[in-house]
């Protein structure tokens, strides 16, 4: 297992890079690792591990050799929670275990607490996981799921803007916004739509 090979996943920003150790078809596990490491935290942990798994230890966004979010993003725990999410899709795994240390482990947590039934194990390296006050649990999990679960199918359902003529784009957005005013939506496209070649 001290061989590994580079992977990248393409996300909206660029890519999440990550770098996976063992048969492709053995167990999955996911690794996570902590605030300001990235994938390599595992590198020698991994060869001591069961050889029968498949170990893939991405690199967070904005970590390692992974994208970084666009200038002026945050970097929240829900955003990472997202990428794993985003990961699991890639790698096609329906349900697999999640390995986290530190920061890692936290988001580790908050994953499976969101979708438990993508994961068979938690593994969490010097963390205490995620806690929330028992009322506040079912909101948030609702809540949080939606969120990502959105995001994820917006971002798989985006296409190349379509070209229109100034005309047809007007006759949309009045569509759109009935309570336009043909001459108050040509104010806004002055700055709300850009000319191509195409239209």
């Amino acid at each position: 297992l001290g061989m590994f090979s580079e992977v990248k996943f393409p996300v909206p920003w660029g890519h999440v890079a990550a770098k996976a150790w063992g048969p492709p078809e053995g167990h999955p596990v996911l690794c996570l690792h902590g605030w300001l490491d990235n994938a390599n935290t595992f590198d020698r942990l991994i060869p001591l591990l069961p050889r029968d798994c498949r170990y893939v230890a991405m690199d967070f966004s904005g970590h390692g050799l992974s994208s970084h979010r666009p200038a002026g993003s945050l970097y929240h725990f829900l955003d990472y929670v997202s990428d794993v999410r985003r990961v699991a899709a890639a790698l096609q795994w329906r349900r697999f275990t999640l390995m986290g240390h530190s920061m890692g482990g936290s988001v580790a947590a908050m994953f499976t607490f969101i979708y438990p039934e993508m994961v068979d194990k938690l593994i969490l390296l010097e963390n205490l996981g995620f806690l929330l006050a028992p009322e506040d649990t079912e909101a948030w999990l609702k809540s949080k799921r939606m969120v990502i679960d959105r995001l994820l199918s917006l971002e798989a359902k985006q296409q190349t803007p379509k070209a229109r003529s100034p005309e047809a784009a007007l006759q949309r957005l009045l569509e759109a916004n009935r309570h336009l005013t043909a001459e108050g939506g040509a104010i806004l496209l002055q700055r709300g739509a850009t000319e191509t070649p195409a239209g």
